[in-house]
């Protein structure tokens, strides 16, 4: 006691910026629990990798896939989506989101397609049983050789719990168990491996916690083996207590197997024969079938596709959907936030840790953004909600639930050691004075609008209801953490916290708060500044605001944000603060000067030595005015409809989107007007034009909407807005499916001048086909129809798969070949084609 009063203990502070917000969060509530969160366990929720499998929980249990591909007479091991991997096309061509997807990837000649199928018997463990069918082919005519493809399946414990290896992987070759265990979460597991064609088996056990580098450790097994015995196989070894197995199958093409987990399993006993068989094989194949007409059958209902709408439209359609569906993750870890130098914590740390969170989230880009993005997420749940509205309340939850006490939400979610891999390590720090916009209002006023137009159960209507009751805390803070941080000097007045106003390297200092970027803002910053944009956002959430307000008939608050509303939506004000009269056209305001160049610079750096730098050059003092460049955000009050249908200014607006010489193109409507003196201009010597030209389809969504809008008030210009609108919406539709028909990709963004993707490839970027095609007609809701499946214990077993050859007689070439009872003995050139590959591969290795 004396020591203590002596002594006494300081009291250890969290600093606000890494406490969680005070209320109850929302996937505690009841929908998030039971059967839905048992349904949602296991799904494809990798994905910054081609195939990978895992459950909704921290130190998950993990499968996934990897193969060599050869481009060039080179090997290459394929695990991680990279674009520098050029794979011809790859994606989900259906997923719904739940317990089905399709994908097809084409690697040079090699073609993959991989089926996933999520099963729950009375018997299965938590979240159910899975399979995966992995089908390889080739282009070869019946004159060429047969090609081989070597597949890598490995399943790993994220916690490091040992995992046992598989009859069927040590003597006894017709037992087919690859792997087994135990776990708290799903009891007992197997994994299975059927294939009725003949293959070489050999597999590799770690014990790592480093899974995020098992492509590493693969390559070097394999690299080790080719030198030792110049054979193209893993060591058939293992660390103790592997929490890694990885089994190579190696075989010629055409080649199918089917890899199934069975939990909560019992040993060998006649019902988890009986549930085995009814993930693989024929029983597989009539399941996949069913799963995917109605997937089929879903989709034409839920978006009311139109006759006019042609099939190759409807197919890329259906990919852009499965790909929006198939790219959602699972993440769990936490972000790193960036201080200010004002912080008084020990030591000067720059950097402190958020509390450790979860994320189950869609992803901009399977290669390039395989993370959550908060500015990306609320125009992906536009789409996602129509589909699955479960799903899409679900993903909201977990986004609000990362809110800190001030009401902030980090803008980018870098969550585990997988998340961590893919990003620079310069970018990981968040920072607490940084917004995002609030797109997740454009969702919630969306869901409003569909309750009052009964487009939903009456089950999805109450939990709609709770889930906004319980979110309208949460609502309410972020709302005023954007009111109170990102306001300017003036009432009602806003600007993006973040900018640079020091750099002496970027044309235009960036707006990376925004999501827009490089698009062109003052040339100054300073907090003079008033950006339209976010003056556009904040009226669209304070109406969001006040829309739940009167839903929930919260009458006090309800008129706290009827006023703010009436004030951000006060039409004389605005044009005020941002029109300019003589062109009709709304900009941002600050201190500016267009006099600004970049201009090459010798420096001396250390050491004596020259170099050449391009540096910023201002040649006019710069005064505080309208910011003169036309582009996406000169259109935010149109996207907003805060203009009134009689106004000149509306008919300025049609002006300025539909002339060829400022936004119009053939392909989309570009980012920033071709008059615009950054126009196409890098912003540094190493950044291109992001948002200075290209086409967006976000945006072009949203001016799509507003056209929509207005092509359906009573106004003059409404048949004009009509007009537009067919031919946006038609120029965008064909531009996109040329190019997924092209390239075999949906993309970040499109050129302006002839309309090619650039940018990020597989980009699932907010609202792709399905929502072009649909959301501004009579969208229509779908219930899925109560078809049983046949049960799959009352077909006959499918064929027994021919026996494989053990890894302990290996066959005569160094490279395996097909071997039934029909095949033909290798010839010579099969057996230089092997000898070929293992140099080839020993030079990779």
């Amino acid at each position: 006691m004396n020591n203590y009063f002596i002594n006494p203990v300081k009291d250890i502070l969290i600093p606000r910026v890494v406490t969680p917000f005070p209320a109850p969060k929302l996937m505690d509530l009841h929908m998030f629990q039971g059967e839905h969160k048992e349904d949602l366990y296991w799904g494809t929720y990798r994905p910054h990798v081609y195939f990978g499998v895992r459950a909704r929980t921290p130190e998950s249990l993990l499968a996934g896939l990897m193969w060599i591909g050869v481009k060039d007479g080179r090997y290459a091991m394929r695990h991680v989506c990279e674009n520098s991997d050029e794979l011809k096309t790859y994606g989900w061509t259906h997923h719904n989101g739940r317990d089905y997807g399709r994908q097809v990837l084409v690697d040079q000649q090699l073609t993959l397609t991989t089926s996933f199928l999520k099963s729950r018997e009375k018997e299965s463990g938590y979240g159910g049983d899975w399979t995966v069918r992995i089908e390889a082919h080739d282009k070869i005519s019946n004159e060429e050789k047969a090609n081989s493809v070597h597949l890598f399946f490995y399943v790993a414990d994220e916690g490091g719990t040992a995992l046992g290896l598989g009859r069927g992987t040590m003597d006894n070759p017709d037992e087919h168990i690859l792997a087994f265990g135990s776990r708290n979460d799903v009891g007992s597991w197997q994994l299975h491996l059927e294939s009725e064609d003949d293959f070489e088996f050999h597999y590799a056990g770690f014990k790592s916690p480093h899974i995020h580098n098992l492509s590493d450790l693969v390559q070097l097994n394999l690299g080790t083996q080719a030198r030792k015995i110049g054979r193209l196989e893993l060591s058939d070894t293992s660390d103790d207590s592997p929490n890694i197995l990885v089994f190579q199958i190696s075989a010629m093409i055409p080649f199918k197997a089917d890899v199934a987990f069975v939990s909560g399993s019992s040993g060998s006993n006649s019902r988890t024969k009986d549930r085995i068989r009814s993930l693989v094989g024929d029983s597989l194949s009539r399941r996949l079938e069913q799963k995917q007409e109605l997937f089929d059958e879903k989709f034409q209902k839920c978006f009311n596709m139109s006759d006019e709408i042609d099939t190759e439209s409807i197919t890329v359609s259906k990919a852009a959907l499965g790909n929006l569906l198939g790219g959602i993750g699972y993440f769990y870890g936490q972000s790193i936030i960036s201080l200010p130098p004002s912080s008084n914590l020990e030591h000067g740390d720059k950097y402190i840790s958020y509390w450790p969170a979860e994320l189950y989230s869609a992803v901009p880009s399977r290669p390039f953004f395989p993370r959550g993005f908060l500015w990306d997420e609320g125009f992906h749940q536009l789409l996602i909600w129509r589909w699955d509205v479960r799903i899409s309340l679900d993903i909201l939850g977990h986004w609000l639930d990362l809110m800190n006490a001030d009401g902030w939400i980090p803008r980018e979610q870098i969550l585990g050691a997988e998340a961590l891999s893919k990003v620079p390590s310069e970018f990981v720090p968040q920072h607490p004075t940084n917004g995002n916009p609030p797109t997740l209002f454009l969702v919630l006023r969306d869901l409003l609008c569909g309750i009052k137009k009964n487009k939903f159960t009456a089950a999805e209507r109450e939990d709609i209801s709770i889930f906004l009751r319980q979110a309208f805390v949460r609502l309410d803070a972020w709302f005023n953490w954007f009111n109170t941080t990102q306001s300017g000097k003036d009432v009602n007045t806003f600007f993006w916290h973040g900018r640079d106003n020091a750099t002496i390297r970027e044309l235009n200092p960036k707006s990376l708060s925004s999501g827009l970027d490089d698009y062109p803002r003052a040339s100054h910053p300073s907090e003079d500044e008033r950006h339209l944009d976010l003056r556009c956002w904040m009226h669209l959430a304070a109406d969001c605001m006040h829309s739940i307000s009167e839903f929930l008939e919260d009458d006090v608050i309800g008129k706290e944000y009827g006023l703010t509303v009436e004030l951000l939506s006060d039409f004389e004000l605005l044009n005020q603060m941002h029109l300019d009269n003589a062109n009709g056209a709304y900009f941002d305001y600050g201190n500016h000067t267009e006099k600004v160049r970049l201009s090459w610079r010798v420096v001396e750096t250390a050491g004596g030595f020259t170099s050449r730098e391009l540096v910023r050059e201002v040649l006019e003092k710069p005064v505080l005015r309208l910011v003169p460049h036309i582009g996406y955000v000169s259109l935010f009050p149109f996207m907003g409809r805060l203009i009134p249908p009689g106004s000149w200014i509306l008919e300025k607006q049609l002006d300025l989107i539909s002339n060829s010489s400022t936004l119009w193109t053939n392909f989309g409507l570009r980012s920033l007007s071709k008059t615009s003196s950054v126009y196409m201009k890098r912003n540094t010597e190493h950044d291109p034009p992001y948002w200075r030209g290209p086409i967006w389809m976000n945006i072009n969504y949203m001016i799509l909407s507003a056209l929509n809008h207005y092509s359906k008030v009573d106004g003059p210009y409404r048949e004009r807005a009509k007009i537009i609108y067919d031919d946006l919406r038609n120029n965008l539709i064909r531009n996109v499916v040329r190019n997924y028909n092209q390239t075999g990709f949906l993309w970040e963004q499109y050129d302006q001048t002839k309309g090619k993707g650039k940018g990020a490839r597989l980009f699932t970027e907010p609202i792709t086909d399905p929502a072009l095609l649909s959301v501004f007609g009579n969208t229509g809701r779908f219930t899925e129809p109560n078809r049983k499946e046949k049960n799959p214990s009352n077909q006959s077993p499918p064929p027994q798969p021919r026996r494989r050859t053990s890894h302990a007689a290996p066959p005569t070439p160094p490279h395996p070949r097909r071997r039934t009872s029909h095949a033909a003995p290798a010839t010579a050139a099969q057996l230089s084609a092997a000898t070929e590959d293992i140099s080839r591969f020993l030079a990779w290795s």
